[in-house]
């Protein structure tokens, strides 16, 4: 039998209460006013009579005492509030003061193994806010990791520009931000001071939400936050309802049990032989590292495994990986934010998309006259040159206008197909592989296209694109002819996309002619068209690349 209903069973004025605890969760409350007595009731009752636990006295003020301890509260059209108001949790070690919020509060008074935990009538219930460790330090902000990106589940800190102490205003930026795609710049939101930065110049792998500064609104509070630590405990759960009073059980005493008979080592061993016996550490030692006890023989009573056991055979294994290794000279080289990314969605794309290959051969002399004539009257205005890669682009794109299903994405239930024609081109850096994007590439001259892919190419060597130059690619165009002097190759598609044209080098070739010694000689062009064939069939893959060899081939079409 607890304290509490002792208290209940001896009170003279609550004799009739007695089993008020055991049928619905209670509130248990101390108020004094002439004859001044324990009161104990139902929340219901609690909360009609006596407006959450509050007496009223002769001035119109009320007290009300949880544990014992008087609190000063006002009175105001038939509604109480509480003014000052401390919670006092009671075990049986002994007494805990914590503060908690005006507007809302929970009493929790378990006593001696049994709890009476109810919420306040008149009051909102804030879970475990009263356990907060911060609650004396000044309002500050936590200013968490961004999600920059769509693809985005962590990222780096390349460098703060603001130092702790540093006023910012909205608008200035904070830090630098490597995301899975570029190194972006994070913006403050609010006005404040810095008071300080959790994970500095050069962190990696910072989830999604997880704290990387704090900040406070006036600049006498930074010094408070010297030794501020994120709490890493988990997030509070929700308060629950509380359960339903059970009546003691007695514990049922175990029937006696006979004495066994005594089994000789040897039986015991021989009844045993398929079991392994192993000390808990030497478990725990073998779990870690991943290594199967039944490949260790154990030196313990009765072949027990023993932790010693578990080191000999980890030290033996160490030993013959460092001879083989002995005559091997490597490094290791950690791998960037975007290189990690984007291996993993090529690893996705050539697992999930069913790709096939169309290649064909374009003849591109017409082409490389027409590159000339248009870079004398670009170098003339003081404009850009125009590279065959930047007439690539125009002609894919007039090709994707004239055959629009190539221009669609996988949506599971349904094809999505766009009406806008955006390019992405992959351009290589030392940081990893970049796609910037060229927004409505067959609406722009080739001119304007020469400038965004020279513009967006240095941007993603200086690794400084942000999200808006990469995101929202329809198609995707790699070249490596030109710079390297492939001669063709088969892409990997780039999800959600479903095609992506691989070009290759020009080269010069015999063209027989009508007559056995007639013959001349032209430049070809190989290209090749990933597909995913769950979009594009193979008729109509090969439809578009009859389009743009027709805009390769005849490349003044592409002027008009």
């Amino acid at each position: 039998m607890t304290i509490a209903s002792r208290i209940l069973r001896h009170s003279r004025k609550l004799g009739n209460a007695q089993y008020a605890l055991q049928n619905e969760p209670a509130v248990l409350g101390r108020y004094f006013s002439k004859d001044a007595g324990l009161f104990v009731g139902k929340r219901d009752d609690i909360s009609r009579s006596h407006q959450c636990g509050l007496h009223k006295n002769r001035d119109g003020d009320s007290n009300i005492f949880v544990g014992g301890f008087p609190f000063k509260t006002n009175r105001f059209e038939g509604q109480s509030s509480i003014k000052d108001l401390d919670v006092f949790k009671i075990s049986s070690l002994g007494l805990v003061k914590t503060s908690i919020s005006r507007r809302a509060t929970k009493m929790s008074i378990p006593m001696a193994g049994m709890g009476f935990n109810s919420t306040l009538s008149c009051m909102q219930a804030a879970p475990r806010r009263c356990f907060s460790s911060n609650s004396d330090l000044p309002p500050h902000q936590e200013i968490g990791m961004p999600s920059l990106s769509p693809t985005m589940t962590e990222g780096n800190i390349a460098r703060w520009l603001k130092k702790e102490g540093d006023k910012v205003s909205p608008g200035e930026v904070l830090c630098e931000v490597e995301t899975d795609k570029a190194t972006v710049e994070m913006e403050c939101m609010e006005e404040g001071y810095v008071a300080k930065i959790i994970r500095g110049d050069g962190a990696k792998d910072i989830k999604v939400g997880e704290v990387i500064a704090i900040t406070v609104e006036e600049e006498d509070d930074i010094a408070k936050f010297k030794d501020y630590e994120v709490s890493t405990a988990a997030p509070a759960a929700e308060v629950k309802a509380p359960s339903e009073p059970t009546l003691p059980v007695k514990e049922e005493q175990e029937p006696v049990k006979a004495p066994e008979p005594k089994v000789s080592k040897a039986e015991e061993v021989s009844h045993t032989d398929d079991r392994m016996f192993s000390s808990p550490l030497a478990r725990k030692l073998a779990e870690d590292n991943n290594v199967p006890l039944s490949s260790i023989k154990g030196t313990g009573p009765d072949g027990r495994i023993l932790k010693a056991d578990i080191e000999d055979y980890l030290a033996s294994t160490a030993k013959g990986e460092a001879a083989a290794t002995q005559a091997l000279s490597y490094v290791d080289i950690p791998n960037s934010q975007i290189r990690k990314v984007t291996a993993s969605r090529l690893l996705l794309s050539k697992q999930t998309i069913p790709h096939y290959y169309l290649t064909v051969d374009t003849r591109v002399d017409e082409l490389m006259e027409l590159r000339g004539q248009l870079n004398s009257l670009q170098e003339a205005s003081g404009g850009k040159r125009i590279s065959v890669n930047d007439l690539v682009i125009k002609a894919a794109a007039l090709a994707l206008r004239k055959v629009p299903q190539c221009n669609s994405s996988w949506m599971n239930d349904f094809i999505r197909q766009y009406h806008n024609v955006n390019i992405n081109v992959a351009v290589q850096t030392d940081n990893g592989l970049f796609v910037p994007v060229i927004r409505d590439a067959d609406k722009k001259g080739l001119s304007t296209i020469a400038e965004e892919v020279k513009h967006l190419a240095q941007k993603a060597k200086d690794n400084s694109l942000k999200p808006a130059d990469y995101e929202g690619g329809t198609f995707a165009v790699s070249n490596l002819g030109g710079p390297f002097g492939i001669k063709q190759f088969c892409a990997i598609i780039n999800p959600p996309q479903s095609g992506i044209l691989a070009v290759g080098s020009a080269e010069k070739r015999v063209i027989p002619g009508a007559g056995p010694d007639q013959f001349e000689y032209g430049s070809f062009m190989s290209v090749t068209l990933s597909c995913d064939h769950r979009v594009i069939d193979g008729a109509i893959g090969a439809e578009w690349l009859k389009a743009f060899k027709g805009y390769i081939e005849n490349p003044y079409s592409m002027l008009l």
